[in-house]
């Protein structure tokens, strides 16, 4: 799989997983604007040197790159990301998502900065930056987007709520931007890392949770042969999942009844069952399945 003459745009690139895209995409060909802005576990601070020595890798590599520091956390710093790629390459063919910080405390004890710090970096960052990549890939023949969900996000942690939060939020802003995307041939995907990394205590190339065991599926989403848009993938030590959001068939009552809450105690097993799921492709068909349980037709 081959990146010549595609323009990459990573954010968070400057250590862990990010960097780990932006090395392997180089390789195989891309231009990259690896974007970090330098700053500590929980956001605070900043510095040029992880992103300035992930660019030194790529030229020692024989590709191009070009550094950028920008917050993701403000519209203004999105767009600055963007532009970088315009500026020096003339195009933004793909883009991934994958800036974050983490301030873990347990809800009681969660204090608004913390809330608004994390959501900041994570769901406003990655729409700062896709919603301009979005509008030139639209406008330029199609792209490819990676959001950065977690395990976290689609599952639940103790002591994340404000991180888990986020994580979800761009999982439901990545199932948007796949629909809207489809006609202009914009793909979108999530990919929930599983790996040591800063953030998670230490990054550790020589472990089976290495952060470079992530790359390969991302690189093959990423590639022009891809015709995924719209899914979920969970990856980290050699192993790569899908993970989905799905809906039952549920209890339907009979459309002129009278429901009460004694009748929904009373069918519990049959709403809470996960016999019988399946996908939703968007919210306009989440009942779409209701006429079949009735008996009304396929």
């Amino acid at each position: 799989m081959r990146f010549d003459g595609k323009v990459v745009v990573v954010t968070g690139a400057g250590g862990g997983v990010g960097r780990g895209y932006a090395l392997e995409l180089a390789r195989r060909g891309a231009k990259l604007v690896v974007n970090d802005l330098g700053g500590a576990i929980d956001g605070t601070g900043g510095s040029d040197a992880a992103a300035s020595r992930v660019v030194k890798e790529i030229e020692a590599l024989g590709a191009e790159a070009v550094a950028n520091f920008d917050s993701v956390a403000s519209f203004e710093g999105g767009q600055k990301i963007i532009d970088t790629a315009l500026d020096r390459f003339g195009a933004c063919d793909i883009l991934i998502a994958n800036a974050g910080i983490l301030r873990d405390k347990s809800f009681a004890k969660l204090e608004v900065p913390d809330l608004e710090a994390v959501l900041d970096v994570h769901l406003t960052g990655a729409f700062s930056t896709a919603q301009p990549a979005f509008r030139h890939m639209k406008d330029h023949g199609g792209g490819k987007i990676i959001f950065t969900t977690s395990s976290s996000g689609l599952f639940g942690n103790f002591g994340q709520t404000n991180y888990t939060a986020a994580k979800m939020g761009i999982w439901g802003l990545m199932r948007s931007v796949s629909i809207e995307g489809a006609r202009g041939n914009v793909q979108a995907n999530c990919v929930a890392p599983v790996a040591a990394t800063r953030l998670t205590g230490g990054e550790d190339e020589t472990s089976p949770m290495s952060p470079h065991r992530v790359a390969p599926i991302v690189v093959a989403l990423c590639h022009e042969s891809c015709d995924i848009t719209g899914e979920t993938f969970m990856a980290g030590n050699n192993w790569y999942t899908r993970c989905f959001m799905a809906q039952a068939p549920g209890w339907a009552a009979p459309e002129d009844a009278e429901v009460t809450p004694e009748d929904v105690v009373a069918h519990w097993d049959e709403i809470r069952a996960t016999a019988g799921f399946g996908e939703v492709d968007n919210a306009l068909l989440s009942m779409a399945r209701l006429a079949e349980i009735r008996g009304g037709g396929e």
